[in-house]
């Protein structure tokens, strides 16, 4: 029998939403800030399978989440395409050269750096129980191609969108690259034990309508219909930060199992918007969980009513906020939990 997590992105409601939380491994928790501390940077954490599977199964035992998500990184895409890749405190990921400087014809492709992330899924895998399930995830093509253009994050994506403008072929040819990875490496986790995939565009809300159709739900959709036609009944999640009104175009359009929610939409909206019976992910504001009180049980409560009608998978609508009290997120869960 299937967790009640695996069971609801297949579409069955659940007496109760079964909760996970984007980002739910990482730096708001001390045990995580221990284990770096002894073992150095993230990215060592994230290419040392023993380390990575023990943060990702860190959340599960203080909390018993009905979902584990991969540790790892949506920029191990560019670096197993050769781009190089670096995290530096306070300054984030660095990738390079950029995208602006070379061709994806100037890099060499290290596929070999997928193997210890495969690794770490099996291992975590082989440590839940029956009823957590194990999520992979990928960033999304825009995303990730986002940062190989520009090197690193930016308010606006303003480099990717001016060369997505001025010179459409070469961006669709560093689209169609980051596609044919993305499936290998998402089929690859899918065959190391992961039960659920998700799809992170965290970027896809900068984009103009027609530059969205293009950009977000074409290769979503060509990601999609390739790993269905290897693993038909593993469901994928996608996450489109920021659609807001051109959401239900990519619900309907993408193929995608369940789609999450920023914080931003209105979940009666959603509810009214969406496709009869899609699941749906969210979407909770990770700013009020970490301020916490009585306003944060009453939006809980409210989100779950809005999808009382409809498969609900409770999460944030973002990565949860690494100031985020402990106590905040016990307090969440004994309302989601009754």
């Amino acid at each position: 029998m299937p967790g009640p997590l695996l069971a609801t992105l297949k579409g069955e409601r659940q007496p109760r939403p079964p909760v996970w939380l984007m980002r739910q491994a990482g730096r708001y928790l001390p045990e995580y800030r221990a284990l770096r501390a002894e073992k150095g940077g993230f990215l060592e954490l994230v290419y040392d399978s023993a380390a990575a599977a023990e943060i990702t199964l860190q959340p599960i035992r203080r909390f018993g989440f009905d979902g584990a998500i991969l540790f790892s990184d949506i920029l191990i895409v560019p670096h197993a395409m050769g781009q190089g890749l670096t995290f530096t405190a306070g300054e984030g990921p660095q990738l390079s050269p950029t995208l602006l400087e070379v061709d994806l014809a100037h890099f060499t492709p290290a596929p070999e750096r997928f193997a210890p992330v495969y690794e770490t899924v099996r291992r975590t895998r082989a440590q839940l129980g029956s009823e957590v399930t194990m999520l992979g995830f990928a960033g999304s093509p825009w995303t990730v191609a986002t940062y190989m253009i520009a090197g690193e994050g930016s308010k606006d994506h303003g480099p990717a969108r001016l060369l997505a403008y001025r010179d459409p072929a070469r961006m669709q040819a560093i689209i169609d690259a980051i596609i044919a990875v993305t499936v290998s490496y998402l089929c690859g986790q899918i065959e190391a034990g992961a039960e659920a995939v998700q799809l992170f565009d965290s970027w896809a809300g900068s984009l103009a309508p027609d530059a969205f159709e293009k950009w977000v739900i074409a290769p979503n959709a060509a990601i999609t219909a390739a790993v269905k036609a290897r693993h038909p009944d593993v469901p994928v999640i996608g996450f489109p930060k920021g659609a807001g009104a051109k959401l239900p175009a990519y619900a309907r359009e993408t193929g995608v199992d369940a789609v999450g929610l920023d914080e931003t939409l209105d979940p009666a909206w959603a509810h009214a918007s969406l496709p009869a019976g899609m699941p749906v992910q969210g979407n909770l504001d990770p700013l009020l969980l970490e301020a916490g009180g009585p306003a944060l049980a009453a939006r809980a409560r409210a989100i779950i009513a809005a999808f009382a009608e409809r498969p609900h998978v409770f999460n944030l609508g973002h990565g949860i906020g690494q100031h985020t009290p402990i106590a905040h997120v016990e307090a969440l869960l004994s309302v989601v939990r009754g």
